[in-house]
């Protein structure tokens, strides 16, 4: 039977990891093999493997003896990951995923809470395998009790129960040709737990799951050149959302550094409003409309929940107590400490955030939808609200810690946020409050001696959250103003197709990468702009930045093109389907009109 292994040191560039998941929970799994992240039962759980956080944090990995070559794929449109090791003599395919199946499907059939499978087959000659399972729960601070109990191996932490099942009665063991072996991992919280399935019951839980991930892409509308970056994107999004509530996490991590060695090193593992207006745009463009609409859903449910403030972030449940803390018994990924769990920036006040949520709903009504006496309400309530606080300086897009500042980005969010309201409620009161706003911004927002919109008001930093300004309509995309400004961020914070946040103090230490989600929100400048051949060349630049699966973090080291932040990071993933559509849209009005195309309303 498999032995609870101590682990060897170990550490995979970010770019190495691939992800699974079940709509709940995901696991990362590096190259060669190993589950090095894993939280169950949530995404924001304690971890069960941490080995990307301290060579000592807990792993899973299963694969060849001595030297081999690995290439991977997600099998068709699925989140089904095919790993394929060559070694001298022969080739063995690790396929993993976390089943799935319809909601009908669950009703009819006993399984395990949280469940993950991992099946290894030989398919020419013959390999040795080799399988080192390390459990660590609770980030690694919990001292569990093992146990073999017939075909499975129990790891008891309190009433927490992990379960190895499998077929494989040694951790060293070779495979030949058409020969395989099982590892399925279950997690119960309760009494008697369900033992997870192999053998031919793991067989129809593949095919179920595969079925579930190709019948739910089928549905993605986008037509355009890009489709497989687009498609992957869409089903990274899935995999972050918490099916349960609707919410979608920023990321499935927490602590991969900004900048290795640095402090900057944060937990996104909940859901931000700041992104909000960017995914439902997203989702509902490609067709994905339940899932848009769910995630306004969960949205107005959670704001509800510390009206009539907004609160940066809120857990999957739309819960608001997330208390930033340290792990100093974990080392960090390539030494880069602190780790993080929860997020301080809840407590911050970003002005623009009523924007992005105002802006979700008007992008998921405007297909058509009727708006409910109780959402107008809920529109109104958030609207006075700008009204009343959009003088007060904040924290700001990028939750800077560097104290409150009149941030230009902010105000022309607060401007969207009552350019929906209006749209939304018919409230023209709020005509006089949204033209006051427009003319602060216009006065004291662009410098015009930089011939560009600043990051603050009376100032002459640059920030690339500007790049939105377009995209909320706050000024036509060919408007000169808007020209210099993305000509002032390419040549001040771009470094071809990639493009910093800012340069300015924010009141910590280190440096960070190149914010992939900016390089994406150049593109879609640039469409506004008229500028369609640019903006492809920059596209197709951040297509070749991903991996070799497909998948991006939030930011990227110009120097080596190396992967940093936490990963994969569903803004970049919304920023490039957001890119992609802007560019369609863009194609289809040229070739009919020739016309610049329309901002996408946000």
């Amino acid at each position: 039977m498999i032995d609870a292994a101590h682990p060897l040191d170990h550490r995979s560039p970010i770019s190495d990891y691939a992800i699974i998941g079940d709509t709940r929970s995901a696991a990362l799994i590096s190259r060669d093999g190993s589950i090095d992240w894993l939280c169950w039962p949530r995404f924001d759980s304690p971890s069960v493997f941490a080995r990307l956080l301290d060579p000592n944090g807990g792993h899973f990995s299963i694969c060849p003896e001595g030297a081999f070559e690995a290439k991977r794929r997600y099998i068709d449109a699925t989140n089904v990951l095919e790993t394929t090791f060559t070694t001298a003599t022969g080739v063995a395919r690790l396929v993993d995923l976390m089943p799935v199946m319809s909601e009908e499907e669950k009703l009819h059939r006993l399984t395990p809470f949280r469940e993950l499978l991992r099946r290894i087959e030989v398919v020419e000659g013959e390999v040795t395998i080799v399988v080192d399972y390390a459990p660590r729960p609770d980030y690694a601070r919990a001292k569990p009790r093992f146990e073999q109990r017939g075909d499975c191996l129990y790891c008891v932490d309190r009433a927490d129960v992990f379960i190895l099942r499998t077929d494989a009665t040694e951790s060293r063991f070779t495979l030949r040709a058409g020969e395989r072996r099982d590892f399925a991992l279950s997690f119960d919280s309760h009494s008697p737990a369900v033992h997870p399935h192999i053998g031919d019951e793991a067989t129809h839980a593949i095919a179920r799951s595969l079925a579930f991930w190709r019948e739910w892409s089928s549905h993605c509308e986008y037509d355009g050149p890009y489709r497989d970056a687009v498609q992957r994107s869409a089903l990274v999004l899935k995999l972050l959302t918490y099916a349960p509530s609707g919410a979608i996490v920023a990321s499935p991590t927490t602590s991969l550094p900004e900048s290795l060695g640095g402090p900057r090193n944060w937990d996104y593992r909940y859901c931000w409003l700041r992104d909000a207006a960017f995914t439902v745009a997203a989702l509902d463009d490609l067709g994905f409309t339940i899932e848009g609409g769910a995630f306004v859903s969960w949205l107005l449910y959670a704001t509800r929940l510390t009206h009539p403030s907004l609160q940066i972030l809120y857990d999957v449940f739309g819960e608001s107590q997330v208390p930033e803390r340290t792990l100093d018994h974990l080392v960090g990924y390539a030494n880069s400490r602190p780790v993080r769990i929860g997020n301080a920036a809840r407590d911050q006040f970003q002005l623009d955030v009523y924007g992005e949520v105002l802006g979700a709903v008007d992008e998921h009504l405007s297909r058509g939808e009727r708006i409910e006496s109780d959402v107008k309400k809920v529109v109104s309530r958030l609207a006075r609200t700008v009204v009343k606080r959009w003088r007060e300086p904040d924290s700001g897009i990028w939750e800077k810690r560097n104290g409150l500042q009149q941030h230009v980005h902010a105000k022309v969010m607060a401007w969207a946020a009552l350019d929906c309201a209006i749209r939304l409620t018919g409230d023209e009161s709020l005509r006089a409050t949204q033209d006051e706003i427009r003319a602060l911004v216009l006065e004291h927002g662009f410098d015009a001696q930089r011939n560009s919109f600043v990051a603050t008001l009376d100032d002459h930093e640059l920030d690339a959250s500007l790049l939105s300004l377009s995209r909320v309509s706050f000024l036509p995309g060919d408007d000169p103003r808007i020209l210099g400004t993305i000509d002032a961020i390419r040549r001040e914070l771009g470094h071809d197709e990639l493009v910093y946040r800012y340069k300015s103090d924010d009141g910590l230490e280190g440096g960070e990468g190149a914010f992939l989600a900016c390089s994406f929100w150049l593109v879609e400048a640039l469409v506004h702009a008229g500028r369609i051949d640019e903006a492809c060349d920059v596209f197709e630049k951040l297509l070749r930045r991903a991996n070799d699966v497909g998948l991006y973090s939030e930011e990227i080291d110009i120097a080596t093109g190396a992967f940093l932040g936490n990963f994969p990071q569903a803004l970049t993933h919304i920023g490039l389907v957001n890119a992609a559509l802007c560019l369609n849209d863009a194609d289809k009005t040229r070739r009919e009109s020739h016309r610049t195309p329309r901002a996408r309303r946000s």
